[in-house]
């Protein structure tokens, strides 16, 4: 299957020189872009919604290394505008086609300064919002440079309630605070969030991005940026008294933003609006700003859903390593092994039988390779070589016997945040995954960064995911990273980049305080924005699964764990729990094994940031349909309509609901089923319990 696009309609390109115009115009049906030079030759915008405003007009530019007023003294060239209709076709997603329609504004500027420099600002103007990147066109007199700061302002019309987490160099795997921006205070979490093992957040007023927003009268805005390339993630300042919000890019080791050599693009700025919360969740603006995908055959990239040797580990039932300490030896030098290494021959084994018994497609294993003992906490460089496995791991029997189960095995690479080792021995573990058959790869970045004084989200770290990104492409090898910054669409153009972690999943519930039941209601609004999260769904066992501390538990029921499958989007997700916990309750795990994880449709059919999400899918080239509902702490019924069935047809839906007396603190894994004759006209009332959810399956027929 090619990405490609069905029809283009361009209208033609409408110019006009400085002396022609002092505000220029761009919108697109309720969303309106005003742009212009003020008195001092500052470039600003201003964002309407509805003939509202929604970002007043705030300024632009940047300081550069020998320039620290590239951001006003400019004069207005010319300018010109464009239409541009087109639908294009993602090898994977949400939806099987994307319809990409926007006005451009292209504004080309002079700063008046010593020497002759030239700076253009792109707007688009979507439906549903605005993008708008700088470009630094080829010159003669600026051509290797270096950005100290990027003045992008987004001064805001209120003090808006905010879904926020601190804007960490490091890290994205804070729980949220919902609070007026007034009350933002970033370090008030990271001083204390010991659960996370590398925090660097010395702004006291930086959130991450996306930010999620909604204003006293009811509408939602999101702040994110597109396409983040050769550049360092942007973060935002809040000015706590005036509601104005400013870009704050991560620093490299010497303290400056980014060394650029033009002709370049930055990412796009982005700010998608609506005043219903549901649109919010169906933009496709941030991808529609991505390039094309640069893979001509695609046919090698395939979604699945995975078990592994994993949640085992997490929650101390296994370890990663083979000994306990690295100096841990016999008298010939040899590794004692501790008796508690989970990625061993016939612990895989057991997964991919129940892999291929269950129609599972991959099998995840960490932990296989020498050097666990040897790293975390060390900040030191050589730790993994990534193709040498411990002594109890046969790579060539289990490899042949995943085969006769056909069943893949899921490579896996922790880096120990030394990237630099990764870089030198890339093309060695990739033609290792290519010898032994792993068709995809989890990266991992737990730690400090090497080279030292980098951070995971500066520029030299974005060069480097996306490095790893085009060595998959070479390789035809799928990638997951974990510990990148947060996406931002690329997965459009390098669609084997099928998700990342890059925020706080799953996995927090078996080492720390867990995440709160608001918190799935969320993370969509947020960290999904630009592209799909690893947040590892599917927990059964949800209480008293810790040996190290029996109080530990999931925050949610588990028909939740379900739901996550549908409102929580990927297209690689995790069967996460241990094998036992899914055999002991099959009538529950079938909806895990019925439910896919590629669609060609999907309807947000409610949601409200930090409350509630419904959403149905449509599972890619079939007629069956999935639904999934979750809720916050508090109980909550809703009416679903089924009205986005094919009129006529007669379907089987099961649902999947909480127990009459399920709670997520007190009862998490009560549940029941129904099977139901429903069409186009049926309405099913859902109930859901405090940190409950609903899960349904519909498929066509009696």
């Amino acid at each position: 299957m090619k990405t490609c696009v069905f029809f283009v309609c361009m209208i033609s390109v409408q110019r006009s020189t400085a002396q022609e115009a002092n505000t220029l115009n761009a919108g697109m049906n309720r969303v309106r872009l005003e742009f212009v030079l003020d008195k001092s030759g500052t470039p600003n915008y201003a964002v309407y919604f509805d003939q509202k405003q929604i970002v007043k007009p705030s300024s632009l530019g940047f300081a550069l290394g020998d320039d620290s007023t590239f951001y006003k003294d400019f004069e207005l060239l010319s300018s010109e505008k464009k239409k541009v209709d087109e639908t294009w076709k993602p090898v994977w997603g949400e939806v099987s086609q994307i319809r990409n329609n926007y006005e451009e504004l292209a504004v080309h500027l002079k700063h008046k300064g010593a020497t002759d420099r030239y700076l253009d600002i792109i707007f688009r103007v979507f439906a549903d919002g605005v993008g708008f990147r700088y470009v630094f066109p080829k010159q003669t007199d600026l051509k290797y440079f270096v950005v100290t700061n990027e003045f992008t302002h987004f001064n805001l019309t209120g003090d808006h309630k905010a879904f926020w987490i601190p804007g960490d160099y490091d890290t994205n795997e804070y729980p949220y605070t919902i609070s007026k921006l007034s009350e933002v205070d970033a370090w008030k979490l990271a001083t204390t969030a010991a659960d996370i093992a590398v925090r660097v957040a010395p702004d006291q007023y930086a959130v991450q991005t996306p930010l999620m927003m909604k204003t006293n009268d009811g509408l939602y805005i999101n702040i994110h940026e597109a396409a983040l390339s050769g550049y360092p993630a942007m973060q935002l300042r809040v000015d706590r008294s005036t509601s104005s919000l400013s870009s704050n890019l991560v620093p490299d080791a010497v303290g400056s933003k980014a060394f650029l050599h033009a002709p370049f693009k930055t990412p796009w700025r982005t700010i998608i609006v609506s005043n219903k919360a549901a649109d919010i969740l169906a933009s496709k603006l941030i991808l529609n700003l991505n390039d094309p995908s640069v893979i001509q055959d695609p046919s090698w990239i395939k979604p699945m859903k995975f078990v592994g040797v994993w949640w085992e580990m997490q929650i101390g039932k296994s370890t990663w390593r083979y000994s306990e300490y690295a100096d841990s030896t016999d008298a010939n030098g040899k590794p004692i092994p501790n008796g508690r290494h989970g990625a061993n021959t016939e612990n895989v084994k057991r997964y991919i039988d129940f892999a291929a018994k269950n129609g599972i497609g991959g099998v995840l294993v960490e932990g296989w390779n020498t050097g666990w003992e040897d790293w975390f906490g060390n900040w030191k460089e050589d730790v993994f070589d990534f193709v040498t496995p411990y002594p109890d791991f046969n790579l060539k029997e289990i490899t042949a016997y995943a085969a006769s189960k056909n069943v893949k095995m899921i490579m896996h690479n922790e880096t120990s945040g030394s990237a630099t080792n990764y870089e030198r021995l890339m093309d060695t573990a990739f033609r290792f995954m290519n010898k032994f058959g792993y068709t995809s790869v989890k990266t991992g970045y737990v730690g400090k960064i090497i080279p030292r004084g980098e951070h995971h989200d500066g520029q030299w770290m974005v060069n480097h995911y996306e490095r790893v990104a085009k060595k998959g492409v070479e390789y035809k090898v799928m990638v997951d990273m974990h510990e990148p910054p947060r996406p931002t669409g690329m997965q459009r153009t390098y669609p084997n980049w099928l998700a990342c972690e890059a925020g706080r999943g799953n996995e927090y519930n078996a080492f720390s305080k867990g995440n709160a039941p608001e918190h799935e209601t969320i993370m969509p609004f947020t960290r999904l924005m630009g592209g799909p999260m690893d947040y590892t769904p599917g927990i059964f066992k949800l209480k008293n699964y810790s040996p190290e501390d029996p109080t530990r538990q999931v925050h949610t029921t588990l028909v939740k764990q379900m739901a996550l499958y549908i409102t929580m989007y990927s297209p690689v997700q995790m069967v996460s729990d241990l094998l036992e916990n899914y055999e002991a309750k099959p009538d529950a795990f079938q909806f895990i094994k019925d439910v896919p994880v590629d669609w060609d449709d999907s309807k947000i059919l409610e949601a409200e940031p930090g409350d509630y999400i419904t959403i149905a899918r449509k599972e890619k080239g079939k007629d069956n349909w999935f639904i999934g509902s979750i809720t916050d702490e508090n109980a909550r019924s809703t009416i679903v309509s089924l009205d986005f069935l094919d009129k006529g047809k007669k379907y089987t839906a099961i649902i999947y609901a909480d127990g009459d007396k399920a709670d997520w603190k007190d009862n998490p894994e009560s549940y029941k089923i129904q099977k139901l004759k429903v069409d186009a006209t049926t309405k099913l009332n859902l109930k859901m319990a405090p940190g409950g959810g609903a899960a349904i399956s519909i498929m066509p027929g009696n």
